[in-house]
């Protein structure tokens, strides 16, 4: 435990700047989505597209393709915000049957075609941890979008496997951030099922 400690914290060190303004615009945009500030979007777009390129570098490529994805709905996102379409909201409930199995199987098959991928058209020397940590997420995005609080225990599962393959990448303040990530996710879940209690409560009444 202290050589892993020790080996942290002389990554910590030679953390360059990049990396660092990449963490830091990510922390930015996690605390202006919760002030439901507008300004959320070029943050969280600069953070990605800083990620993306020290993700490459790594050979985390599942990862960077993931990244392309947050880059592609923070763009439809901002772009929607300005234009203030409404929509129904959508209500937070507990994912169905059909659902979880539909998670599961975008974690499992979203899971193979990307070790296949890595595995035969790329240099990655982590395509098992790579492709388990887009693939939950993928998964966990898709409840997210449908207001699913089972979305976060997919988004967690991904956070946990990224948080020592980024240290073993050496980006240890990227693996900062996702610990950040994680528990933020915790935080969500613990809200969402309150949220769903009150308003079953408000129907109910």
């Amino acid at each position: 435990m202290q050589d892993w400690l020790v080996l942290f914290l002389s990554q910590i060190k030679e953390t360059g700047l990049l990396e660092w303004l990449a963490v830091l615009f990510g922390v930015s945009e996690v605390l202006l989505a919760r002030k439901n500030n507008i300004l959320l979007y070029p943050t969280g777009i600069i953070s990605i597209l800083l990620s993306s390129y020290l993700l490459f570098h790594a050979k985390l490529y599942a990862e960077t393709l993931l990244n392309a994805y947050y880059l592609i709905m923070s763009i439809y996102g901002w772009y929607f915000w300005i234009h203030k379409k409404s929509r129904p909201d959508v209500k937070i409930s507990w994912t169905t049957k059909k659902e979880m199995i539909t998670a599961i199987c975008i974690s499992v098959f979203g899971f193979f075609i990307l070790h296949f991928f890595l595995v035969k058209y790329t240099t990655s020397d982590v395509p098992w941890e790579d492709a388990i940590v887009a693939s939950t997420a993928w998964a966990g995005m898709w409840l997210l979008a449908k207001r699913k609080i089972e979305n976060w225990i997919f988004l967690n599962i991904s956070n946990i496997i990224a948080i020592p393959l980024l240290i073993h990448k050496h980006l240890p303040m990227m693996a900062m951030l996702t610990l950040f990530l994680f528990v933020v996710a915790i935080f969500g879940y613990l809200d969402w099922k309150k949220i769903y209690k009150e308003e079953l409560n408000m129907i109910k009444k």
